[in-house]
């Protein structure tokens, strides 16, 4: 069973930054597309990022260009969302997904497995 462990949310200002985490179990992560989705409270949920299995690919939504930045460590089991110059608009609960194939996907459907999702909370 593949889980997934989300961290570093929380409450900050706006324009401030943060930077989530999600550390992945099992031997197999770099064959894993990874990407993060985040859903506000009476919306849909959203895709942020996501980034290929070996890192070389990336892709973000359009409200994020230029502001957030997927990465991921192989070694480490874990992917990151920095996310720079926050608005309010950005406050979610933020989830970190694989995917079995190591492509980018901005689909949830697309998506096997789910943490359990961070809170983002950006005050004006």
């Amino acid at each position: 069973q593949v889980q997934l462990v989300e961290s570093g949310g929380g409450l900050v200002q706006a324009g401030a930054s943060l930077r989530l985490s999600c550390t992945v179990s099992g031997r197999t992560f770099n064959t894993y597309g990874m990407g993060w989705f985040r859903q506000a409270p009476g919306k849909e949920r959203e895709f942020v990022a996501a980034i290929s299995g070996s890192g070389g690919n990336t892709g973000y939504g359009n409200s994020m260009k230029g502001r957030f930045t997927i990465s991921r460590d192989n070694a480490k089991n874990t992917v990151f969302l920095q996310m720079n110059s926050l608005e309010p608009e950005d406050t979610a609960v933020y989830y970190c997904a694989a995917s079995t194939s190591a492509g980018i996907w901005t689909q949830d459907w697309r998506y096997a497995y789910w943490g359990q999702g961070t809170q983002v909370t950006v005050s004006s």
